[in-house]
């Protein structure tokens, strides 16, 4: 099996794996949170969903300043993969150290955890971006950034959508719904990030829960721009 069809197929079955149908207790979970959301006023949903969309764009903009860039036209895609593996991890180990310290803090300092959590996440994506051959100075593949990151933090229903929509990126490059964005990454990730803001146990529970987060964005990331080179 040559390197196209190894990597072919182990997207693949990311793919089947990630995709799968969801359980009954995430299924409750997400019902659960819908309701909560329902009765959330339409002008509270309105100002999360443009606070988290500029803090966002704010973050992408930042991101495309500082992300260390590096030509790998000449890297066959193992070694890009290689590249990349080493990449995650090395922001894994940022967020975790950025958990540690501010679920060390307690509240109030936790409460800063999401915007430098989203910056690192970000940064990690802008960077296997340009490893994987794509010019993140281009509209179209900011974009795409955000809809893997959606596919990485959504519902099971959500991210059958957004998978649909990454698959058929080449012609058809659809914007972002914020609003949908927001609710999403928030209802994803409230339950894990609620206890680190617990004192005593935030520092343990911020490092653990940030480092597999940004290795979930990180494997997601590394198998969407495997099927998008590879078919």
């Amino acid at each position: 099996m040559n390197d196209r069809e190894l990597y072919l197929d182990e997207a693949n079955e990311w793919k089947l794996r990630f995709l799968r149908k969801s359980s009954k207790i995430e299924r409750m979970s997400k019902g659960i949170q819908n309701k909560v959301n329902e009765r959330i006023p339409e002008k509270v949903h309105t100002f999360v969903t443009e606070s988290i969309k500029k803090m966002v764009e704010t973050t992408l903009v930042g991101s495309n300043l500082t992300t260390f860039k590096k030509s790998t036209g000449g890297l066959s895609l193992r070694e890009k993969d290689k590249l990349a593996k080493q990449t995650i991890l090395g922001y894994q180990k940022a967020a975790a150290v950025e958990g540690a310290g501010t679920g060390a803090g307690g509240f109030l300092i936790g409460l800063a955890d999401f915007p430098l959590l989203l910056s690192i996440k970000m940064k990690c994506l802008f960077e296997l971006s340009s490893i994987y051959g794509f010019d993140v100075k281009k509209k179209e593949e900011r974009v795409f950034l955000l809809y893997i990151f959606q596919l990485a933090f959504s519902s099971n229903e959500h991210r059958k959508n957004i998978f649909q929509t990454l698959e058929e990126w080449e012609t058809k490059k659809d914007e972002i719904d914020w609003r949908k964005f927001q609710q999403e990454y928030r209802d994803y990730i409230d339950l894990v990030k609620l206890f680190q803001l617990v004192p005593g146990i935030g520092a343990v529970v911020g490092g653990v829960a940030n480092y597999k987060l940004v290795g979930q964005l990180g494997e997601a990331a590394r198998h969407v721009f495997h099927l998008r080179l590879l078919k």
